[in-house]
């Protein structure tokens, strides 16, 4: 299916978005997704073209220092609601129509966050995975500091990969048990080719430790504030489950859970056409 990219500027960055025009009648309905840490725009290829077939609109961007999005640059940091605020902005520039909001992990927890300041602006929620990390203890706030202040004076972009079946090799330790096939297909999104290296599309310094914790009862505060039907969908046992993940769905209003036994984390990547069948019945 047609797609088309274009650069969005938000405070200074060039977000690198990605659009798939509806087919057929448009339904009126803009799907905008947004993917997780070290993932990209681009990985939502598997899944984007059947919600298009449907009528959808569908956007996708590259949050800011991952895939072809611009880096923070020297001084810089990725402090989380700058995911937030960019969020914010792609919205009002290219998504100014009925909004049903798709995030997975990472950008669930954006999208939850934005969701709940901006209720009134979200006709649809989809959270695969992303209602949060763990909980922080605050009594070990400082620690956090401490570490932050430590990976700073050792970011470093490494030496890459000598080939791509290198690249795809190290992402299947982060992700066992993906098919190498669908590994291949994924990594070639995931990396760019500089001096004769493959590196990853991703600042180092989203490696870092940040200094701010992640306190639920926080997050659950914006939960209470969605207004619209939200999905929350798993990827069954071998998915990432807080252990208050309970507790922060019953926050949402209007809420509905539905799993994907055996999809794992990863579901977009390894279950695309269940993903989409589920989120096109959450949408119509």
């Amino acid at each position: 299916m047609p797609q088309t990219s274009r650069a969005l500027t938000v405070s200074g960055l060039d977000l690198h978005t990605i659009t798939w025009e509806p087919e057929g009648k448009p339904s009126g309905l803009t799907a905008l997704l947004v993917h997780g840490f070290a993932d990209a725009a681009a990985t939502w290829d598997l899944v984007a073209p059947a919600l298009a077939r449907r009528g959808h609109r569908v956007l996708a961007y590259d949050q800011r220092g991952f895939g072809r999005s611009s880096w923070i640059g020297p001084g810089g940091y990725y402090h989380f609601f700058d995911y937030v605020s960019d969020l914010d902005a792609v919205v009002r520039a290219l998504a100014p129509s009925r909004l049903a909001l798709v995030g997975h992990s990472m950008g669930g927890t954006v999208c939850a966050l934005w969701a709940g300041a901006r209720p009134s602006l979200v006709h649809r929620l989809a959270l695969l995975e992303g209602l949060g990390p763990p909980d922080s203890d605050p009594r070990f706030a400082p620690d956090r500091a401490t570490r932050w202040l430590d990976d700073l004076v050792g970011v470093s972009a490494g030496r890459g990969y000598a080939t791509l079946d290198e690249a795809r090799d190290r992402l299947a330790v982060q992700h066992a048990g993906l098919e190498p096939s669908l590994l291949a297909s994924r990594v070639e999104h995931l990396v760019v080719e500089r001096d004769g290296r493959f590196h990853w599309r991703m600042d180092p310094l989203h490696r870092t430790m940040s200094p701010v914790p992640f306190y639920a009862g926080a997050f659950r505060a914006f939960l209470g504030r969605v207004t619209c039907p939200t999905l929350l969908l798993s990827g069954g046992v071998d998915g990432f489950h807080p252990a208050d993940e309970a507790e922060r769905a019953s926050a949402l209003p209007s809420a509905r859970a539905r799993d994907l036994p055996g999809a794992g984390h990863m579901m977009h990547w390894t279950r695309p056409d269940e993903v989409a069948r589920a989120l096109l019945d959450h949408f119509e």
